[in-house]
């Protein structure tokens, strides 16, 4: 626990202060970019762009061996990842437009067809005499031990950079993720935006190869922002807490994989992100699983109240166990079945609402009469406070007659 704490405080030696920043800023990167992807239901592209990678890893460790230099130069690795990633785009985009393929299905054979191809190459790249292979495979799963400090510049720069573009490309963004033909109408560039947000991801993933690896690193990109979606339909809120979530799930699981240096970042820096996934899943108010059973348990109770009132104000008797529960809950009934004065009045108010709703197509008219009754609104709520006054004018009147 001590070792934790120290790793949450920056106070565990320079090595691991270094790798929970990085780790913090590309979190929060990585999910701020994937925002919009989610959004625009496109979230399989991330998977196809990080698996993508694994060929222009291994052609780029190829490459520079071939031509003497050193073959875990990181820079020469990101660039060949970020190239075959971008083949990997465009060849999804060409199966869309030419063929008869959806989306879903050109990004599952080019995700199988790359990675397949980069396995390959990686296994005939550990079997190579030359240029220093140990330790390529961390790619696979990360490897954040020997991160540099200019690895953790490159991730911070990149960060701001997307902080930026996400503030400057917000709003037609935002156009795009939702409505595709109202943006184009409104004069947005639908494919560039799109472009946009695919570079975005594509840079965050070649970026993060090193940290979480590129199996995980899809994990970053789509779980904060589905775990920030739960908690607002605000888009600004959605991207500001993808953004939290991110740099959360890196500043913990990187912590946590200084106190234990023999569990993985990556990993942990995931499964970080997926508690918080949980937390949201469950507690979120306005989609959480806890907040939807205690609307469904609110509903139930007023289904059954007002079953139970109808049923006191018909003279009928009431067999359910529980609309007995709610009405002696609620003061209606006593345990004798007996009505209390508070059930007189309840029942005479569901009388008149019932009345009221009688009567309002025959005193409003059909067309101000809602289309479909959920039978649990009352009329009060339902109408104007003047065309209440007119039903109950015309009720009044029609019982003096």
């Amino acid at each position: 626990m001590e070792a934790f704490v120290a790793a949450l405080t920056f106070s565990a030696g320079y090595n691991a202060a270094l790798v929970v920043i990085g780790a913090t800023l590309f979190g929060a990167a990585a999910a701020a970019s994937g925002t919009f992807l989610v959004l625009r239901r496109q979230a399989l592209m991330t998977d196809a762009i990080a698996h993508a990678t694994l060929p222009g890893l291994a052609i780029a460790f190829m490459v520079m061996v071939a031509a003497g230099f050193d073959g875990r130069n990181l820079l020469g690795l990101l660039i060949g990842s970020a190239i075959s990633a971008l083949i990997g785009v465009v060849a999804v985009d060409v199966i869309v437009k030419r063929t008869r393929l959806m989306e879903d299905a050109a990004i599952g054979a080019v995700l199988s067809v790359f990675f397949g191809f980069g396995v390959v190459l990686l296994t005939i790249v550990q079997s190579m005499s030359a240029g220093r292979q140990a330790g390529l495979e961390g790619f696979l799963l990360g490897s954040t031990a020997g991160m540099l400090r200019a690895d953790a510049m490159l991730i911070a720069v990149s960060a701001a950079v997307v902080g930026v573009l996400l503030f400057v490309l917000r709003r037609p963004l935002t156009l795009v993720a939702f409505d595709p033909q109202y943006a184009a109408g409104q004069g947005v560039k639908v494919r560039l935006m799109d472009l946009v947000a695919t570079a975005m991801v594509l840079a965050v993933t070649v970026i993060g190869l090193k940290l979480v690896g590129l199996i995980l690193v899809v994990a970053l990109l789509i779980i904060p922002p589905v775990a920030a979606r739960f908690w607002t339909n605000d888009i600004s809120k959605v991207l500001f807490l993808s953004a939290l979530f991110g740099g959360s799930s890196g500043y913990v699981g990187a912590a946590l994989s200084a106190s234990a240096p023999a569990l993985p970042t990556g990993s942990l820096v995931v499964l970080s992100a997926f508690a918080i996934f949980v937390v949201s899943l469950v507690f979120s108010t306005q989609r959480g699983v806890l907040a939807a059973l205690l609307r469904r348990r609110a509903l139930a109770v007023r289904v059954h109240r007002r079953q139970g009132l109808l049923a006191l104000a018909a003279g009928e008797p009431i067999y359910d166990a529980m609309t007995i529960k709610v009405l002696r809950r609620d003061g209606v009934i006593r345990p004798d079945g007996v009505m209390t004065d508070n059930g007189r009045a309840a029942v005479a108010e569901i009388r008149r609402d019932e009345l009221r709703w009688s009567m309002a197509p025959s005193v409003l008219g059909d067309d101000a009469v809602p289309a479909q009754r959920d039978a649990l609104t009352p009329a009060d709520e339902a109408f104007t406070p003047d065309q209440i006054a007119l039903i109950d004018a015309e009720a009044q009147r029609l019982a003096v007659v």
